[in-house]
């Protein structure tokens, strides 16, 4: 079983920065493929981005491309999302996934999830 626990949320102004975390424990970290996602209120979770275990590998929504970076460090057990130049449609909780075996931008395809930490951004 893996635990993940996300942080970092809050209040930002547009235009503002945040960095999410996530920290795992319980099973190999190292093995999995990670992935953030997000569900705003009245929509469904969507895809964020995508980590490969070993963290050469990324990939993101259209929506966040250029403006978010996803990455991780396997000794610390952590990933992380990179927010700048947030925008009020940002605005949602974000979940940290994990336990895929490689990187996927389906919610089927990963095990694990965070309780969310939410993101507001104020316009």
């Amino acid at each position: 079983q893996v635990q993940l626990i996300e942080s970092g949320g809050g209040f930002v102004q547009a235009g503002g920065s945040l960095k999410l975390s996530c920290a795992a424990s319980g099973r190999t970290f190292s093995n999995y493929a990670m992935g953030w996602f997000r569900q705003a209120p009245g929509k469904e979770r969507e895809f964020v981005a995508t980590i490969s275990s070993s963290g050469l590998r990324t990939d993101y929504a259209n929506s966040v491309k250029g403006r978010f970076t996803i990455s991780r460090d396997n000794m610390k057990n952590t990933v992380y999302l990179q927010m700048n130049s947030l925008q009020a449609e940002d605005t949602a909780v974000y979940y940290c996934a994990g336990g895929a075996s490689s990187v996927h931008s389906s919610s089927s395809k990963y095990d694990y999830w965070g309780q969310g930490t939410q993101v507001t951004v104020s316009s």
